[in-house]
């Protein structure tokens, strides 16, 4: 929020690159000492999260708590990464708990990714079926992904959702992200979460 009217001000590709790279913790520290306006702080991942040990994400961890310790007036919003494919168990699902965990014992937000990748709108539930970012899915235990969670979910509801062209994903997948994402903007910018 920019402050003016409580009104949002998203500044999409602010810096160069995502959280693979190792400049993304000096680069926010520069954009925050040269923008004090900003507020809030959201890096996204690609697929380092695919192949990232647990010492990966504890620097991760251990530098977005340093960023919050040196900026307190800015919220820092953590994020799992995307789906891919793997099965449950395998490096992406343990490295997305992990950054979940730390989340939750220690009171930080989250925009778990993976998160809303898994579930189409009714609720059931696709990460233990091979997932990825795009919503494919192995639909009959064969390990080779046949199926779409999305394309099923758009061919059965039409009219329920919008085109957007989202990147890497189906448009229903994109769809629920803006969701995620407006709530939580929402309760960032004062929204206490009820309807009244």
């Amino acid at each position: 929020l920019d402050g003016a009217g409580n009104t949002l001000e998203l500044r999409d590709k602010a810096m160069s690159y995502d959280l693979g790279y190792p400049s993304w913790e000096p680069d926010t520290r520069a954009y925050l000492d040269l923008h004090p306006e900003v507020n809030v702080i959201i890096w996204s991942w690609c697929r380092q999260v695919s192949e990232a040990s647990e010492a990966y994400i504890d620097t991760y961890l251990d530098l977005m708590a340093g960023l919050e310790n040196d900026y307190p007036d800015v919220s820092f919003v953590y994020m799992t990464g995307h789906l891919d494919g793997q099965p449950p168990g395998y490096t992406i699902h343990v490295r997305n708990q992990q950054i979940r965990d730390y989340c939750i014992d220690n009171n930080k937000i989250l925009y778990d990714f993976a998160d809303i990748e898994s579930y189409d709108p009714d609720g059931n539930f696709y990460a233990d079926k091979r997932a990825t970012d795009n919503c494919d899915y192995d639909s009959n235990g064969d390990t080779v992904r046949d199926a779409n969670w999305a394309q099923e979910w758009q061919d059965a509801h039409p009219g329920e959702w919008y085109v957007c062209s989202p990147a890497h994903t189906m448009d229903l997948n994109g769809n629920l992200k803006a969701y995620a994402a407006w709530y939580l903007w929402a309760r960032l910018g004062g929204w206490d979460g009820s309807n009244d």
